[in-house]
C-alpha cells in the first residue's frame, strides 16, 4: 500500500510511503532538511509502521508542535 501525505506547518512538501504486510519498504519526501530526512528516511525503511509511529510522533521542531518525523506519523497512520 502507498500513501502520499501533504505534511502541515513544516519544511517538506510532500511525503510519500510504502508499506507492505506493516513493514515501511520505501519513504520519499519533497522539501525539508534534505542531509535529516535521507537519515530518517533510511531508519524506518524495514521498521514496522507501529514501531516508528512511536519512535517519531510528538517530535518538535523549533518550537512549531510539529516537525518533520511527527508529520511523518500522520502518513503511516494512514496506513494503519
Amino acid at each position: 500500500m502507498t500513501v502520499t501525505y501533504v505534511p502541515k506547518g513544516v519544511c517538506s512538501r510532500l511525503m510519500t510511503v510504502e508499506a507492505e504486510d506493516g513493514i515501511i519498504k520505501k519513504v520519499d519526501v519533497v522539501g525539508g532538511c534534505n542531509g535529516n530526512l535521507q537519515g530518517i528516511t533510511r531508519l524506518v525503511e524495514g521498521m514496522s509502521v507501529e514501531e516508528a509511529i512511536s519512535r517519531l510522533e510528538g517530535i518538535d521542531c523549533g518550537g512549531k508542535g510539529t516537525s518533520c518525523p511527527d508529520q511523518l506519523t500522520k502518513a503511516l497512520k494512514q496506513l494503519t
